[in-house]
């Protein structure tokens, strides 16, 4: 186990009673970005509530179709083919997560992931509670040259031997996670916890199978796509301005989305047009609202919204501003 550096604190006496008492640092190669894409291996690190190894445990997962990107994980189909299916190790997996914060580096993805895999096997991730180290990270104000793990790992002296593989992801993670945590707590920093909310129901396109070809390997999904598009219906309400703070919102406002969100977004922007508000996309001067958990953030986004005057709230105001939607006049 590597020594923590200098620029690590040491484990404060007092620990903040309000930190939770114990974290699965997770790992998870997929076969690409998109909703409709698999976990292909998994890696899970336990700790105790002041960030030591417990255990760890790692598993090959057969996604039953394309591998994608092979050139980042090196996982063809020939190592995959004998490997078990998802079904098969989903009680051990939530066996390491139950009663446990999730931790991963960009942990929306992973935990997205995850939620989507026990849809599909139409059981529930027993998890409540996630935390990105990208956002742990920004809490502390690390004085990163960016936000990959590599740069994460590289402050704390923490020497990556195989990136991209989950087992070893999984261990950096780890080893940079503890001296991050025990900062936190010798600051009194309040952990930047989000909810996990599980996936209640699925369905999957279909999806061939291939042993190559695809889109650069993606199986026909677009590298740079995290969803596939979808089509909403036309609000039918007329945009009435702004979200004026104090008030409520009304129908037929323009809201859009921004970053992590602890509900799926595509669940969060359904309960918006439900609402009868419009989902935009993009940030325009006819935006009534931007949702985001991270509003000091240069995403275009809240950079648009910024420049033309957006009102920005969390997406724990806009949880509550949704259950008291005003009706459209008329």
């Amino acid at each position: 186990m590597l020594e923590d550096r200098a620029t690590a604190v040491s484990s404060p006496t007092q620990w903040p009673a309000a930190y939770p008492k114990g974290y699965a640092v997770v790992d998870v190669e997929t076969t690409g970005l998109a909703r409709d894409d698999r976990i292909i291996s998994a890696a899970v690190y336990r700790l105790d509530e002041r960030g030591e190894v417990e255990d760890h445990w790692y598993t090959l997962v057969n996604p039953e179709r394309d591998p994608g990107p092979v050139w980042i994980h090196g996982l063809t189909s020939e190592v995959l083919e004998g490997a078990p299916l998802f079904t098969d190790i989903a009680e051990e997996f939530a066996a390491r997560l139950d009663g446990r914060v999730l931790v991963a580096h960009n942990a929306v993805f992973d935990w997205q992931m995850i939620a989507r895999e026990y849809a599909r096997a139409k059981r529930e991730a027993p998890v409540r509670q996630r935390l990105c180290t990208i956002a742990l990270s920004k809490e502390l104000g690390l004085p990163l040259p960016n936000f990959k793990l590599e740069s994460l790992a590289a402050h704390y002296g923490v020497v990556q031997q195989r990136a991209h593989h989950a087992l070893d992801d999984a261990r950096v993670l780890a080893e940079a996670f503890r001296p991050s945590l025990r900062a936190a707590a010798a600051g009194g920093v309040r952990l930047p916890l989000l909810e996990c909310r599980p996936l209640t129901e699925w369905s999957d396109r279909p999806v061939p199978r291939q042993s190559s070809g695809g889109y650069g390997g993606y199986g026909g999904y677009r590298p740079s796509s995290w969803r596939p598009s979808r089509k909403r219906p036309t609000c039918p309400y007329p945009n009435p301005g702004r979200y004026e703070d104090g008030k409520r919102l009304k129908q037929g406002m323009r809201v859009a989305f921004s970053g992590d969100t602890s509900v799926d977004r595509e669940l969060l922007e359904d309960r918006a047009t439900e609402a009868g508000l419009h989902v935009a996309s993009s940030i325009s001067r006819l935006t009534s609202l931007l949702v985001t958990n991270d509003p000091e953030s240069v995403t275009s986004k809240v950079t648009k919204a910024r420049q033309f005057g957006t009102p920005i709230v969390d997406e724990a105001a806009f949880g509550q501003l949704l259950r008291d939607v005003e009706p459209a006049d008329g």
